[in-house]
């Protein structure tokens, strides 16, 4: 019995070390990306204007075909599994935008850069860097959940993330068109597909999953070409970067695993949730400073900080599931 004990507990180390190298090794994959964007706008092969016009392709075409050809393969995720996404990932929200507002008043930082800090604290890059991350470690079907448990992400990303980073905290304002841009028609779709079991032609879920798989390599190509117009040693950043970083990709998701399960959440639901919290910071802020002309350093400073110590957070962290 001892030898079937260690012989048992030898099969489990290895297959969590598998794990564990797989994930690494995803990251690393990403991150290269992002120093490819930067070699790139480096030598000219894109610049802003260029990176004005993909992000738009990303957000409006690229990433809604990602969300849709989640739900396109041969097996359905678990259509009861649609309202608890749904109930969890707007709590979660709940916290994150709560430590948005709370956090950025510890810290030593000018009173018109608090929305800056609070757009990185609340919302992840879950859309371009999220989705990959949860099908390399929970499967591709995974990714429908995570688009789920993304859904509020898309609807207060356009409300409180444009007013931290305009400073218009205090004109909080609802946009209705938010609710059928093509990220969320996106969603309703694929939980439509979902619930009532229709399998997709190859005709139709080829060229849509096509046009999803360009999601991840485009928008880290922008992040890394957003990094290359700021001098190298301006994005080492400073102490406030990194211990937004630590509160972003560490400490708020492992306090979100802990009320998730004192919550009794599924597990299976819990632990793709935390993964999405503990995402590097969006990519949206970037194109949202760009838009209000302000603060795109503090922004390039942490996605470029967030994205590198994520390649260490998101492994380690998945020692806690």
């Amino acid at each position: 019995s001892t030898r079937v004990r260690s012989s048992a507990a030898s099969d489990v180390y290895k297959r969590q070390n598998k794990h564990m190298n797989a994930i690494v090794t995803q990251m690393i994959i990403l991150f290269i990306l992002v120093v490819v964007g930067y070699i790139i706008s480096k030598k000219k092969m894109m610049d802003a204007d260029f990176d004005r016009k993909l992000s738009v392709f990303v957000i409006n075409v690229a990433c809604p075909c990602l969300i849709l050809s989640s739900v396109m393969g041969d097996t359905l995720p678990d259509k009861h599994f649609i309202i608890p996404l749904l109930i969890v990932g707007f709590a979660t929200y709940v916290i994150l935008i709560g430590a948005g507002f709370l956090l950025p008043h510890y810290l030593p930082i000018k009173a018109t850069d608090r929305g800056i800090y609070s757009f990185m604290l609340a919302f992840g890059n879950v859309g371009f860097i999220g989705y990959p991350i949860v099908a390399s470690i929970f499967g591709a079907n995974a990714v429908f959940y995570a688009s789920i448990l993304n859904f509020p992400s898309t609807l207060l990303i356009f409300v409180f993330g444009t007013l931290f980073i305009s400073g218009d905290q205090g004109k909080m304002k609802f946009k209705w068109d938010t609710l059928y841009c093509p990220a969320m028609i996106a969603s309703y779709l694929s939980i439509l597909i979902v619930a009532t079991g229709w399998i997709p032609p190859k005709v139709i879920s080829t060229p849509l999953t096509l046009l999803g798989n360009m999601t991840v390599p485009s928008a880290l190509l922008i992040i890394g070409s957003s990094i290359a117009q700021i001098p190298i040693r301006r994005m080492l950043g400073t102490s406030n970067i990194y211990i937004t970083a630590i509160l972003r990709l560490f400490a708020i998701p492992l306090l979100i695993l802990y009320l998730s399960r004192l919550c009794h959440v599924e597990p299976t639901i819990a632990n793709i949730n935390v993964i999405l919290a503990a995402m590097p910071v969006a990519s949206y802020g970037t194109l949202f400073c760009i838009q209000y002309e302000k603060g795109e350093t503090i922004m390039a400073q942490g996605t470029f900080i967030t994205t590198l110590l994520s390649v260490l957070t998101i492994p380690l962290l998945t020692l806690f599931l």
